[in-house]
């Protein structure tokens, strides 16, 4: 069986990666519109609520917009990349290794992970869910990515200044992806969150540091690598890292592109820190790779079916 999938965004980042990892694929056919077409409501209205499966590859209010086109009794099932439903009840939030494939798989509407969301959920959620971390503790969260989750203008802005080394932002502590972190982790405060732009155009390293000493109730650092071990044991795309030899973790800009996931556990020689990492291509897992993992399951495919792995 062959399903439609429309995406709505199709020209952007993700909705361009979203299509490649599509192409080629007998199971799927794209429903595409003309560029004088694609901003059109009522050209996207058709194709929305036409096809098997719209990708919503939008800003917020856009994707909202897109959601609102789709008529009652519509058959559509929905992925959205953006924001806009990540808390939102009635949607199921599209990271299956935590939430559930079975719960994925039947969904009409997915609310895709953001990707900085994605490392720390990964590290944080099955070891809260364990009870081997706190629930109520003020957790801090430092990342960095490559330009490209962005969008086009952060893109045009890092490839037109070589000076720029270093972009920290959401200096106000309000980014967007913290409802999400807190929300899916069953967090009882927000983490504070520290985000920050590399001049690399792909790639993601998101951290997580433990005072695991000062910290009630936490296990100590082999349990925490063993129950994240355990928890994605049968996960093709998640996995542990092996701990490097010389004592560095590495982001590289010729790196390939990757639909993976990485965790490690560093931890103190007498236990009393650790710190949580995780390693993904924010392009990958992190935003189109997700979004084709959960079309996959949608579909009754296996999960990996197209995937960079």
């Amino acid at each position: 069986m062959t399903f439609s999938v429309f995406i709505d965004g199709a020209a952007g980042t993700t909705g361009l990666e979203i299509a490649e990892r599509l192409a080629g694929r007998s199971e799927f056919a794209l429903v595409t519109l003309a560029d004088a077409r694609r901003k059109d409501p009522a050209a996207r209205a058709e194709a929305l609520n036409a096809a098997d499966f719209a990708v919503l590859c939008l800003p917020d209010d856009a994707a909202r917009e897109a959601v609102a086109l789709i008529e009652p009794g519509s058959a559509v099932r929905v992925v959205d990349a953006s924001t806009a439903h990540r808390v939102t009840p009635g949607w199921i939030y599209g990271f299956p290794e935590v939430v559930g494939r079975d719960a994925v798989a039947a969904a009409t509407r997915v609310s895709n992970p953001g990707c900085y969301s994605t490392g720390f959920i990964a590290l944080v959620a099955p070891l809260v869910q364990a009870g081997l971390l706190p629930a109520d503790w003020a957790y801090i969260c430092h990342a960095v990515s490559g330009y490209s989750g962005g969008g086009k203008a952060l893109i045009e802005r890092f490839e037109a200044d070589p000076d720029i080394a270093w972009r920290g932002y959401a200096l106000a502590l309000g980014h967007k992806h913290v409802p999400e972190m807190q929300h899916r982790c069953g967090l009882a405060q927000s983490p504070l969150f520290s985000p920050a732009v590399i001049p690399a155009h792909r790639g993601m390293v998101v951290e997580v540091p433990l005072p695991l000493a000062a910290m009630p109730g936490a296990a100590e650092p082999p349990a925490l690598r063993a129950e994240l071990a355990r928890f994605y044991a049968g996960s093709a795309i998640v996995r542990m890292g092996s701990e490097p030899s010389d004592g560095e973790l590495l982001l590289l800009r010729s790196a390939e592109p990757s639909d993976a996931l990485e965790l490690f556990v560093f931890a103190s020689g007498d236990g009393a820190q650790a710190r949580l990492v995780a390693r993904l291509d924010n392009l990958g897992k992190g935003a189109s790779g997700a979004a084709v993992q959960s079309l996959n399951l949608m579909a009754g495919l296996p999960e990996t079916a197209g995937l960079r792995l």
